[in-house]
């Protein structure tokens, strides 16, 4: 929450806009009016809020001239002068600031948000800490804490000070959301729910607390449930766009795609269309394969975003599937010229480039992927397999050897090593790696004759196998 957000209801009354028009009406004119202080650091918070620093600035000039001494409106020029990145000049301020007045709550939250700001963590927060027995809103101090733990990658800590504001103030939006990440952050999935539901009983109509019970169950896969509590939240208010979109996820975790993308249209009642929405509602047509539609909605989220890489590459990939595969190369090397550290990009690059029958090029493509810590071992199987299915076996066994050495428990690797040491007449070796991956997984010895057909009339691993099932 902004520093100034409590002030936004204050902004909206006839006083107020009678102030700002004359205030603007002096700086247009040259003329000259008076404004009190209280008046004054109201338009001041109003422009700061809304980031129109060129008359917050000559707001805050005109204070400065007027009343010196305020220690408000000097706190409000250091703020100032941190959104323009002068933090040491506005520290300074508000140093001369505390020679004055060492009580004064604003004080030392304007300092916390100048220190966070230089990612001076602790220092944020030992400001953050003393302006909580100065303050008559203590949880949103707890949420500024909360926020400069999360910044600090300690979102244990940050839930500490999220559950106080809750606690203090159970209508805390912020509070509430942010809980939910350190919730999501800590993997305590099951936690969040318990919590939600809980505060549910006791707050029946936050829609907030609905859509994090919604989230805290997609996380665990129970997406029916979470549908439901997005559709609670929904009832409660219909112009929350962020349930629709969350909702249309879960729908589309579902496979119901029909349902998802009719919700994620409803998104655009209630807020702009983004990149992201038409990028999911092209994800439901290409898995019902309506490959046509996909294109069009991937390319609508490229004009809103040209930089949103998915999109970019959802167009490669539909193009392959519409045949069209060597226009699809283009927009998969646009997704990776966005994000070239992304191992997904490359790994469907490799495979196009294996698709159109150059092995050098795919090969590269795939020693990319594993360079960027790829996170699942398939990626060691189909490079293996490139370079077995173009000739290179030695080359393919030494990838496999290498993928053992990072996932040394998934059988996939074993298996798939033993029949190509098979094929490389190292048949004592091969058979020693097919013995280990029975022992890790014999269910998966099929896959062995599915990728090497002629092993099934060899009785020597026919007798291994046999003796497994024993």
């Amino acid at each position: 929450m902004s520093e100034f957000e409590d002030d936004a209801e204050g902004f909206n009354d006839k006083e107020f806009e009678e102030n700002l028009r004359l205030f603007e009406d002096m700086q247009a004119s040259g003329s000259t009016h008076f404004f009190d202080a209280d008046d004054l650091e109201q338009i001041i918070d109003y422009y700061l809020q809304w980031l129109n620093y060129d008359m917050a600035k000559k707001a805050i000039d005109y204070g400065l001239e007027h009343f010196p001494y305020s220690t408000i409106i000097k706190i409000r020029y250091a703020q100032y002068l941190s959104s323009q990145h002068y933090t040491r000049e506005a520290l300074a301020v508000l140093n001369d600031v505390e020679q004055i007045e060492q009580n004064n709550f604003e004080l030392y939250m304007a300092r916390g948000y100048i220190y966070s700001q230089m990612g001076l963590g602790e220092q944020a927060i030992e400001n953050f800490k003393k302006a909580i027995p100065l303050s008559d809103m203590q949880d949103e101090v707890y949420v500024a804490l909360g926020i400069e733990f999360l910044n600090e990658d300690k979102p244990h800590d940050a839930m500490y000070y999220f559950k106080k504001a809750i606690k203090m103030n159970p209508k805390n939006e912020a509070a509430l959301n942010e809980l939910s990440l350190c919730f999501d952050l800590t993997g305590r999935a099951d936690e969040a729910i318990s919590f939600f539901e809980q505060y549910i009983d006791n707050h029946p109509y936050s829609y907030y607390a609905w859509f994090n019970l919604g989230l805290g169950y997609a996380r665990l896969g129970l997406f029916e449930k979470a549908v439901e509590a997005y559709d609670y939240a929904i009832a409660i208010n219909e112009q929350f766009s962020s349930a629709y979109f969350n909702k249309a996820n879960s729908l589309a975790q579902l496979e119901r795609y029909e349902e998802a993308i009719e919700v994620y249209k409803e998104t655009f009642k209630y807020e702009n269309a983004d990149a992201a929405t038409y990028y999911y509602i092209g994800e439901c047509y290409e898995s019902m394969a309506r490959f046509e539609e996909a294109l069009v909605n991937y390319n609508r989220a490229t004009k809103i975003d040209a930089a949103y890489a998915d999109a970019w590459l959802g167009i490669g990939v539909v193009l392959d599937a519409l045949n069209r595969l060597t226009e699809g190369v283009h927009y998969i090397k646009k997704a990776i010229e966005i994000n070239p550290n992304e191992p997904e990009y490359w790994y469907v690059f490799a495979e196009v480039q294996e698709k159109l029958g150059f092995i050098e090029e795919a090969a590269m493509a795939f020693q990319r992927v594993i360079e960027l810590n790829y996170a699942d071992f398939d990626v060691w199987l189909d490079y293996s397999e490139l370079l077995h299915h173009a000739g290179y076996v030695d080359d393919a066994i030494d990838v496999l050897r290498q993928g053992i050495e990072q996932f040394p428990d998934v059988a996939e690797l074993q298996y798939r090593l033993a029949v190509l040491l098979l094929e490389d007449s190292q048949r004592k070796e091969s058979l020693m790696f097919f013995e280990k991956a029975l022992q890790m997984d014999f269910s998966k010895y099929k896959d062995v004759f599915e990728y090497a057909p002629v092993l099934a009339n060899d009785k020597e691993l026919l007798h291994l196998i046999s003796n497994f099932k024993k």
